[in-house]
């Protein structure tokens, strides 16, 4: 009856804590290993044991899936859970254990050298008489671990050193791991010192860095948990450590110069990765020298030595990122016994335990990147690029007091034919990829233009899920430093020299498609200042075509407009900056839709696939296709264009509806400057006021006036100020003037009854003034290149609609005029 008192007793203080308690992660832990190992029969744990070692944890879902604690390979164990024990002839371990008193349960976890040690110190009694104790008793193997000397002088003085040490395991109340909250200060039995109690997301529970490895096993007068070594007292701050020890010196030094050695000595719960010397000395000199005359890159090569939690080396299980004192990341990881700091095996001392916090000793000076210049901030995918710097002598104009944004391309991005080239085109090539101004990430925006060291100017593109400059997209891994910031690009960044149709006109490949371009009265847009993507068809999606066939194309002219204005959209859109796999929807300057996606580096329009991509120029970019793109949803009505077309395109179907007619596109999608030859200029769709002087002595031009037609001007002056102005003059035409928005002022001289008048004229309004015949139009072109007349009658007509009266009869006296005035 008693041994089942005893037994229930047991299982009540077992279950006396709320299982939804954020702290008891141990316990959590411990339920999932139950949970694993339910096939073995009641009461039953699952273990992972490192292979090789002794080590066994109640491990987590990550650890337990992988198959792996700390990079090594880890084998299942089953044992009986805390509490529990097997009987013969019956699975699993459905007896209680026995409950006793904390010397008796001593034996039964297998703490047998702390219960002989609590014999031989007279501990022993102490132990099983009257108390509430909690006893961190080290298990067999972390007596094995103790230091021969420490181990030794505890054994000849076992009624003083032996006994002192025991009760600084011991805490005079209980407490089960539920109790044993992360950051939790105890005091033990010996001299008040204190234990730290961290307890881990993991599971882990530690105290002064020492890992229960079979906890809460419950006693009549406390609990009993094992660790896994034996506990030495904890020392003073990390500072007072640092001042004591020599092999720290240089840290030590280094902590001085930054002003973060104080910070070392005030409470807290800190971790320090701390070089020594040795470390220290592997360093060139000339980086240490730099770092150490710089006190903000001092400060933060400290700081970044230190993180603001402490963090055992027993409770790390696998790789996990930690905020430092200095803002960035480390990742803290372990590879089998070794502790590892951002992938490397360096610590060569852990745990060294101290009042504020916990001390690992490493072999390496651990720089972070805001120290770094920032050329050194480039990793092994960039030294093609870090090595062509050096070469060119483009190193030493980063100065350390300067700020600089390089952009670097991964070492695949420059070919054989590029490091083969002229060293002075290749200076030139990555100048362009150096900013005079420190650009972070999160400061690139959409439309923004930079400076290159070459004086280049570059475009920004941000996109959904990239940041582009030029025809080159960012990859992750962009860096701050001291000096400046690296972000890192697939291509070669090439900034754009000629605009869309200097482009086209250069390539034969595209001869067909500008031949067709002009037909349609469309070059003006690839000429003009804008942000175009265009997608071009090759020869090839033209071949076949007879002369007759293309004749017929550029007959009807609305409905080459209506083709060619489908493989054109405005904004600027970089194949690599499209999400890969998604399906991106763009509406063209026709009206329809295309429908991008990128897969495996390749972009695909409606499907198809292009043949290059990213070709820059000034005013946008061009996709090299080499089939002809049509709007599904739009519908042929005419026999013949649908005979043309359907001979150039065969992976859709195109609708014939009879008597359909294709839409008419107003060219009013774009801004466009034209020049009526010889001497006037019409500026149309201005987006800024203009001011503008003209003076063409000598020069003869042909003006109506009051109804007759003079031809000899010896000077003209116009000046034009204020909003937008559309001007045309024809030899033999009548005036058509229209004046919009601020004020306009005009001086020029006219010829009267044979004799000059000089004449200024102020307008406020709206003011057309119609006399003569129908005008008759000299040659126009855009930046002498090409014919645009329709155009320009066209934007006559939608800007200046007017009545255009008969021929006046000649007659004596003042000629018909009138005047009609809107208000702006």
């Amino acid at each position: 009856m008693k041994i089942l008192f005893l037994s229930t007793f047991s299982i009540f203080l077992l279950s006396a804590f709320d299982p939804a308690d954020s702290s008891a992660h141990y316990d959590k832990i411990l339920s999932h290993s139950r949970i694993r190992a339910r096939e073995q029969g009641p009461n039953v744990c699952a273990l992972q044991q490192v292979m090789g070692t002794k080590k066994k944890y109640f491990s987590t879902c990550r650890n337990w899936y992988q198959g792996t604690i700390c990079g090594k390979k880890a084998t299942t164990l089953y044992e009986c859970c805390p509490g529990y024990m097997k009987m013969d002839g019956m699975r699993g371990c459905p007896a209680v254990a026995p409950i006793d008193h904390v010397y008796g349960t001593l034996g039964i976890v297998g703490a047998t050298s702390t219960q002989r040690y609590s014999d031989m110190s007279k501990l022993r009694e102490e132990i099983e008489g009257r108390g509430s104790f909690t006893f961190f008793a080290p298990s067999n193997e972390a007596w094995e671990l103790l230091d021969q000397d420490i181990h030794s002088n505890l054994i000849d003085n076992v009624n003083i050193e032996l006994y002192n040490a025991l009760h600084n395991h011991m805490v005079n109340k209980r407490m089960l791991t539920k109790d044993l909250k992360n950051g939790l200060t105890l005091v033990s039995m010996y001299n008040d010192q204190q234990l730290f109690i961290n307890h881990y997301p993991n599971g882990v529970v530690t105290v002064n860095c020492a890992r229960i490895i079979h906890g809460n096993q419950i006693a009549t007068n406390g609990v009993v948990h094992v660790i896994d070594r034996v506990l030495t007292p904890a020392g003073n701050t990390i500072q007072e450590f640092l001042e004591a020890e020599d092999d720290v010196s240089s840290l030590r030094a280094a902590a001085i110069t930054s002003g973060v050695l104080d910070t070392l000595g005030k409470p807290g719960h800190y971790t320090l990765f701390a070089p020594t010397n040795e470390a220290f000395e592997k360093l060139p000199r000339g980086v240490l020298e730099r770092i150490m005359g710089d006190k903000v890159a001092s400060e933060a090569l400290i700081k970044y030595h230190i993180l603001n939690t402490l963090q055992c080396s027993e409770a790390i299980m696998g790789g996990a990122v930690y905020e430092t004192l200095e803002g960035s990341t480390v990742e803290v990881g372990c590879d089998g016994e070794s502790l590892t700091v951002n992938g490397v095996k360096m610590a060569n001392r852990k745990d060294i335990v101290t009042s504020n916090g916990v001390i690992h000793l490493i072999d390496h000076v651990l720089i972070p990147n805001s120290a770094k210049q920032v050329i050194e901030l480039a990793g092994d995918q960039q030294t093609t690029f870090t090595d062509l710097l050096a070469q060119l002598g483009l190193t030493s104009s980063l100065r350390p007091e300067g700020q600089y944004t390089l952009l670097a391309p991964l070492n695949g991005a420059f070919s054989d034919d590029t490091l083969r080239m002229d060293q002075r085109l290749l200076k030139l090539i990555m100048q362009n990829h150096i900013l005079k101004v420190k650009i972070g990430l999160n400061e690139l925006y959409n439309g923004q233009n930079v400076e290159t060291l070459g004086g280049k100017q570059l475009r920004i593109f941000v996109y959904r899920t990239a940041v582009c400059i030029e025809n080159s997209c960012m990859v992750r891994g962009s860096k701050e430093g001291r000096n400046g910031v690296i972000h890192i690009f697939r291509q070669i960044i090439k900034p754009a020299e000629k605009s869309l149709r200097e482009v086209l006109k250069n390539d034969k490949r595209f001869s067909v498609f500008l031949n067709l371009v002009k037909d349609a009265d469309l070059e003006d847009v690839l000429s003009q200042p804008g942000e175009w993507t265009l997608f071009v068809p090759t020869n090839e999606a033209f071949k076949g075509l007879t002369d007759e066939e293309k004749e017929i194309l550029r007959r009807d002219k609305n409905a080459l407009r209506n083709i060619l204005l489908y493989h054109l959209t405005k904004g600027i859109y970089i194949g690599n900056g499209f999400e890969p796999g998604v399906t991106n929807i763009l509406k063209t300057i026709q009206g329809s839709k295309l429908f991008l996606k990128t897969v495996n580096d390749t972009l695909l329009v409606n499907e198809l696939t292009a043949k290059e991509s990213d070709l820059m120029t000034t005013n946008g970019v061009i996709h090299v296709i080499d089939k002809l793109l049509y709007p599904v949803d739009v519908p042929v009505g005419n026999d013949q264009l649908l005979t043309i077309l359907n001979k150039m395109i065969k992976y859709i179907q195109i609708k014939f509806v009879h008597g359909s007619h294709f839409q008419e596109i107003p060219l009013t999608f774009f801004t466009s400057k034209f020049i009526v030859e010889p001497n006037i200029k019409v500026i149309e769709g201005s987006l800024q006021p203009i001011t503008r002087k003209e003076e063409k002595p000598g020069r003869k031009i042909t003006k109506v006036v009051g109804g007759a037609t003079i031809r000899k001007i010896t000077q003209g002056t116009r000046v034009i100020e204020g909003g937008p102005e559309l001007r045309v003059f024809g030899e033999g035409e009548t005036i058509t003037r229209v004046i919009h928005g601020e004020p306009v002022i005009e001086t020029y001289t006219k010829i009267i009854d044979g004799h000059p008048v000089k004449v200024t004229e102020k307008k406020v309004t709206e003011e057309r003034i119609i006399q003569g015949p129908e005008t008759k139009y000299t040659r126009i072109t855009e930046g002498g290149r090409g014919d645009m007349e329709g155009d320009l009658k066209k934007l006559l007509e939608e800007e200046a609609p007017v009545r255009r009266p008969k021929p006046p009869k000649k007659a004596q006296g003042t000629p018909r005029r009138r005047t009609r005035l809107v208000h702006p």
